[in-house]
Formats: C-alpha cells, structure tokens, sequence
C-alpha cells in the first residue's frame, strides 16, 4: 500500500532521515518506536509533505508521491493527526469534522460513520473545540482525519498525557479501523499500548530504520526496547 524507499530528508539544512526503507501493508497497524529525536515525527511529516523531501520515493498504490505539495496528500487518502492534536480551537466539533470532511468531498454519511466510533463527540457537536478535555481533543482530532476516508492513517503519539482509560478507547478505535481495512501508522512511546495493538514495530534510530519486528516476537523484556526506545 504506502512503501518508503531510501528516504532522505529534514529541516532547511539539517538531514534527519537517511535513507530510510519502510512498508506499510493494507489493513495492518504498524508502529514506529525510537528515542526523541530519532526522526519518528520526520517521518510522517516527509510522508504528509510538510517538510523538505531530499530524495528517495514514497509510493502510495503505485503513484508516487514524493514530489507532491502537502494540502494534495490527504486527498490521495493519508490522515495525520499530529502531536499536540492542532485543532482549531475556536471552531466547534462539527466545523472541525467538516474541515476533514471537505478534503475529499465527503458529508453526512461519513460523518455519522466517524460519529459511532466517537458517540461522545456526537453529544458536543455544537460545542467549541478547545473547551473539550484533552481525551475529547484527541478523540475530535482522530475523528476530523477519519472524514476523509482514509487509506492510512498516521498517528503521532495520540495517548500522550491521556488517562489509562482514554488509552484504551483510543486502542479500541486503532483496532476496529483496522477490520474496517484502513492501515495505521502509530507513532507511540509506550511499550504496553504497542503491544497491546501493533502487528509489528518499526524502531527507527539516527533517521533510518534499524529493525522491524512482528509484535507477536516481542513482550515487555524484548531487547529490541532497551536498544532502540531506552525503556
């Protein structure tokens, strides 16, 4: 579905990611693990095209989209909702799921869709986005990405500062989009949500990938976290 080959880029003259070679196969939740700074949030903006693209291909169904501008990549089918959420926090929940929604021509129906895995969000449509929690805030900013009916989804560390329970929702809507046939890219820290998920576990180091696992070869004492994630 999504493959990265030799992959090559950063910020103004700072390279980050070095020939890095990644695959992400349909319907399957991949995740990304490494040390802050070794280029795991690199990697989904070069694949949203928000960042320069040195060289190397990302190819999406065939095409290739290496070269393609940033506001055209969601419209291929790739949702991102970043770290931080970046909602726009004066709009209500509906005018934030109507942005996701307008990106690819899409109404109601995938709009009720989105709504039944966040039946929460249905009860605060008409309520400022920035006044939610922050469980509600990630909730909205997975929901807004879902409304363009994505191919792949990337998620940049969507459990970050969020209570246990929220976790566990936001693992129980990873998994049911995945039997829904979209693939996701998980962005996350945590050793037990990984796992808890993942079908494998892509650790990235100094900008390239070093390994990638199948989830079912690792448990919590797996050398691979020590190595790579310093956990």
């Amino acid at each position: 579905m999504l493959k990265i080959s030799d992959l090559c880029a950063g910020y103004g003259g700072a390279q980050v990611l070095h020939d890095l070679n990644l695959d992400v196969r349909p319907a399957e939740i991949l995740c990304v693990m490494g040390r802050n700074g070794a280029g795991k949030t690199t990697l989904l903006r070069a694949i949203m095209g928000q960042l320069a693209r040195q060289s190397g291909h990302i190819i999406l169904d065939g095409t290739d989209i290496q070269t393609l501008p940033a506001h055209q990549v969601p419209r291929l089918g790739i949702g991102y909702v970043p770290q931080g959420r970046r909602l726009f926090g004066e709009l209500t929940v509906a005018e934030n799921m109507e942005i996701g929604l307008q990106t690819r021509g899409r109404g109601a129906v995938t709009r009720d869709r989105v709504l039944q895995l966040f039946p929460r969000l249905r009860d605060r449509l008409g309520q400022i986005s920035q006044t939610l929690s922050g469980g509600e805030q990630q909730m909205l900013a997975i929901a807004r990405a879902l409304c363009l009916e994505p191919k792949i989804l990337l998620l940049d560390e969507p459990s970050e500062g969020l209570q246990p329970s929220m976790i566990r929702l936001i693992g129980d809507t990873v998994r049911a989009l995945r039997q829904t046939g979209v693939a996701i890219v998980l962005v996350e820290q945590r050793v037990a949500p990984v796992l808890a998920v993942a079908d494998r576990v892509a650790f990235i180091e100094r900008g390239t990938c070093a390994e990638i696992c199948d989830a079912t070869d690792l448990n919590t004492n797996a050398p691979q976290f020590q190595r790579y994630v310093g956990v």
